[in-house]
């Protein structure tokens, strides 16, 4: 079944409003002058690292290391992605240059 253009704007509108009201509620729930809770704030701190180690955890979890590539395209990318955040602390660089890199080893070295 195909949309119509204005099922796709509308489509794309209300997810648009789902998403800025789930990350606006925070900011309205807790905008008084009471401090934060102090567990916001150590889920503040935990689950970043939660989440990107679940992330990595799904990504790496069907590797195949014993057929080729044996695992190369995935084990090269994370050493690289490891060195340049290390390197660059910065980690839209790790995560994008890390699926770049990824990408073109699957689709061109590994292929």
């Amino acid at each position: 079944m195909t949309q119509t253009p204005i099922q796709s704007i509308t489509t794309i509108l209300v997810i648009a409003a789902v998403t800025f009201l789930i990350r606006s509620l925070p900011f309205i729930i807790f905008r008084s002058n009471k401090p934060i809770p102090p567990y916001i704030l150590y889920l503040g701190k935990v689950l970043p690292y939660a989440v990107i180690g679940m992330l990595v955890v799904y990504c790496l979890k069907s590797t195949n290391v014993l057929a080729y590539p044996y695992g190369l395209p995935e084990l090269i990318t994370v050493v690289v992605i490891i060195l340049v955040h290390k390197w660059k602390h910065n980690m839209l660089l790790s995560v994008g240059g890390g699926t770049a890199l990824y990408m073109f080893l699957v689709q061109c070295l590994f292929a």
